[in-house]
């Protein structure tokens, strides 16, 4: 095969609409500058329907990104997949349900519910919890508790106690003398139990603590707990208030124990495996679970087939078939993807159609480059520089025919929402892109540059009395799609996702596509 080809994903890179906090446009970036000035290219859909979202109101996120940039189809997703599942009965027919519903109604125990807290529509939905919640006394269950992680990421930094009066409404309403409802924990999502890829399981444990031991500092009540934090610590966001438990009379409201289901409530991947590893591996050495309960443990999805966690689900994943790298496998084409922890996921396991092994172990090659253990804003270009070198010897190597990277600089230094820092996040990837496409130009790589959704480019945000705030939650901007080669490649004009560019690496091979992918974005 003549022709090689570099796809890079400048994770969280979007074109601002608003111009409010546009840390992409802000930033110092002669060569992307000079790269849309001189370049084919043009914008792609990253969020909503293009992405099998429910609605174009709907933020995209990198897991259904990768999945269309590594499929080429649209598939039902995330809060789609569940909304469908809901709506059809489906969900409550299915046999996880009922051991998770008649386990509790069996022994008269309690059903948990641990999730994220919001309407972002990216990790949760908080009106699957309220359904859940309905269904739950409508088959017999008799307690309820729910252990609240806070968002201010995917939505508003500081909303936190408008879903915590919306729960408290809801349990309000259905409790009765045949059922009791209440808020049992909470804390952060960056601070307790949403970790992810393995890089910190010291927020799990603490998360782990919190909700089935029920350990931790105490409070009345979680608007309490919340105000008390923020009254403490001058300018905190949701997303890193400590951990809190709910008590009366010195002891926690809802410990987790023997013979109690427990549901996570979470439809997104990421960060939900190792809360699962924790309920369902006998075998746990991350740390010290204590005398773990014997639960009914079911997860919303199974957020990791291949290693089929969790054993128990709600809803069945999409089965996504016929990927890029199924294609390039089949055509006896050498790959190499890698990232930094943050990110290694969706190179490999999203990017295939949420599968964690390889089509080959001959024609595939991974890299996992170790990320940092800080807060991003303390260091905005991440592991740029480590990516860049792992992607510029493999291009010398001349042992790869497509390479894969992931720079998550926009993304998780977006998420912490410091414009400053994230300015800089851009910044190194900018530079990043000079060293790639030097080499690239050496090497004969055509390079493809994208990104999965939008975030550096909308970190303020207007509220409804106009009010500007910092933003910490992905943008429903487009991002961009470049062509860099020494060959002439003409776009045709058109309205294109995330789902075109598999079909446009393909095209580049001369690589007839699968039926079912979406259209090139080049003749």
């Amino acid at each position: 095969m003549s022709e090689k080809v570099l796809l890079v994903v400048m994770d969280g890179v979007g074109f601002s609409k608003t111009g409010l906090g546009d840390a992409v446009t802000l930033a110092n970036t002669p060569v992307l500058d000079k790269l849309l000035a001189e370049c084919p290219n043009t914008r792609l859909k990253a969020h909503g329907e293009a992405v099998g979202l429910p609605s174009d109101d709907d933020m995209g996120n990198s897991e259904v990104g990768h999945n269309a940039l590594g499929c080429g189809q649209v598939y039902s997703q995330g809060a789609k997949l569940v909304n469908e599942s809901i709506e059809s009965g489906s969900l409550y027919a299915h046999t996880a349900w009922k051991e998770v519903a008649g386990n509790c109604v069996a022994k008269n125990s309690a059903l948990h519910f641990i999730g994220l807290l919001s309407d972002g529509n990216v990790h949760s939905n908080i009106d699957h919890l309220f359904l859940l919640l309905k269904q739950a006394k409508a088959e017999g269950v008799k307690k309820a508790f729910v252990h609240i992680l806070l968002d201010g990421r995917d939505v508003p930094a500081t909303s936190a106690l408008t879903y915590v009066e919306a729960l408290e409404n809801e349990l309000k309403a259905l409790n009765d003398d045949t059922f009791c409802g209440k808020i049992a924990s909470g804390g952060g999502r960056m601070k307790i139990t949403m970790d992810r890829y393995q890089a910190d399981w010291a927020m799990v444990e603490r998360g782990w603590n919190t909700h089935v031991k029920g350990e931790g500092r105490q409070f009345a009540s979680a608007t309490e707990a919340i105000e008390t934090f923020r009254a403490e610590n001058e300018g905190i966001i949701d997303q890193d208030l400590p951990a809190f438990v709910i008590a009366e009379s010195g002891e926690a409201v809802g410990k987790i124990i023997d013979g109690d289901s427990v549901v996570l409530f979470n439809f997104r991947g990421d960060r939900a495996i190792e809360l699962s590893m924790a309920f369902d591996c006998d075998e746990f050495t991350y740390f010290d679970r204590g005398a773990k309960p014997d639960v009914v443990y079911a997860g919303m999805l199974q957020y990791d087939g291949d290693l089929n966690m969790p054993a128990r689900y709600l809803v069945s994943p999409p089965e996504i078939k016929y990927t890029l790298s199924e294609l390039l496998v089949s055509k006896g084409l050498r790959q190499f993807a890698v990232s930094e922890t943050q990110k290694y996921g969706h190179v490999t396991y999203f990017w295939n159609g949420n599968r964690s092994g390889k089509f080959s172990e001959e024609l595939e090659t991974y890299l996992e480059i170790p990320s940092d253990k800080v807060s991003f804003d303390e260091r905005p270009w991440m592991k740029s520089a480590e990516v860049t070198d792992a992607v510029i010897e493999a291009m010398n190597s001349g042992e790869y025919d497509f390479i894969r990277c992931n720079y998550p600089n926009g993304d998780m230094v977006g998420h912490t929402g410091s414009l400053e820092a994230t300015i800089i996040a851009c910044e190194a990837v900018d530079l990043a892109l000079a060293r790639v496409l030097k080499v690239a130009k050496e090497t004969g790589f055509t390079v493809l540059i994208t990104a999965d959704h939008g975030n550096a480019d909308e970190m303020l945000e207007k509220n409804k009395k106009g009010v500007v705030a910092v933003r910490t939650a992905h943008s429903l901007n487009p991002v961009p799609f470049i062509i860099v080669s020494d060959k002439e490649y003409k776009i045709v004009e058109g309205e294109y996702g995330l789902a075109n560019v598999a079909p446009t690496v393909a095209k580049i091979f001369g690589i007839e596509p699968y039926e079912a992918w979406e259209k090139p974005v080049i003749e």
